[in-house]
């Protein structure tokens, strides 16, 4: 299933309808935000999709070992803050973005999706947005992330076990029939959260609910501002697929 075009992506985000402008405008910002965080030059000015795309060749040409190096000190302090935040309750906080997408198929995007996790596409990972630092899928079939999630200072590692949703407090719903889910676990196997990310098939094209679940401790920012990492990376993401 391919289109020659971008596919309509509407995101309801803090209860507004927002479009792909307004999302595309954050990309750009973040893009500043994210070179910043790595001490490297940003992309010159310009459209967000070239600077997208300069951006992603400067992250795999610095190589998943030196980001590492250069983040390690955020790494270290954000599993210490996380496990804490995960000691204090086992409730959690959620981000929740929805998106609206005018054409393409729930299963086709899952298909897709799955695919290049599993089979560690590292530039489809790092090219959906700016905050990827490092996405691996390792020998034991977790997903390894480097990221910052939403408004946080600190970039933060963790794990993705797309097999197991046992610490999750948010249920499946049945009118959605595909489902990308699991725990986020530190280093140590300490569950920091998860993720349940729900397709379903409109009468014309498909709705995306993607969902991340943080410590209850986490602040209220963090969480606002981590919707729109949500419709970023899952816009890019649906964009692609559209186009394989």
């Amino acid at each position: 299933m391919s289109t020659q075009h971008d596919p309509t992506i509407v995101a309801l985000i803090n209860g507004r309808t927002v479009g792909r402008g307004e999302v595309l405008a954050w990309e750009n910002r973040r893009i500043d935000a994210a070179a910043k965080k790595l001490g490297i030059d940003a992309p010159a000015a310009g459209g967000t999709e070239a600077r997208r795309e300069a951006f992603l060749s400067t992250k795999l040409a610095l190589g998943s070992s030196e980001i590492e190096s250069r983040l390690s000190r955020d790494i270290h302090w954000a599993e210490r803050v996380s496990k804490v935040g995960a000691r204090v309750s086992s409730r959690r906080r959620r981000s929740i973005t929805d998106l609206q997408v005018a054409e393409g198929s729930a299963a086709h995007f899952a298909e897709w999706f799955d695919t290049c996790s599993r089979d560690s596409d590292e530039r489809a990972m790092l090219r959906a947005c700016p905050d990827h630092f490092v996405i691996r899928t390792g020998t034991d079939g977790r997903q390894e992330v480097i990221e910052t999630t939403g408004g946080s200072p600190m970039a933060a590692r963790f794990y993705v076990d797309y097999s197991e949703t046992s610490s999750l407090v948010t249920p499946p719903d049945p009118n959605f029939p595909h489902q990308i889910a699991g725990v986020a676990r530190a280093a140590d196997g300490t569950p920091v959260g998860g993720v349940r990310h729900q397709f379903r098939d409109l009468d014309k094209g498909f709705q995306a609910r993607l969902t991340v679940e943080f410590p209850l401790p986490s602040a209220g920012m963090m969480i606002t501002q981590h919707r729109w990492h949500l419709a970023c990376e899952f816009s890019n993401w649906i964009t692609a697929a559209a186009k394989a």
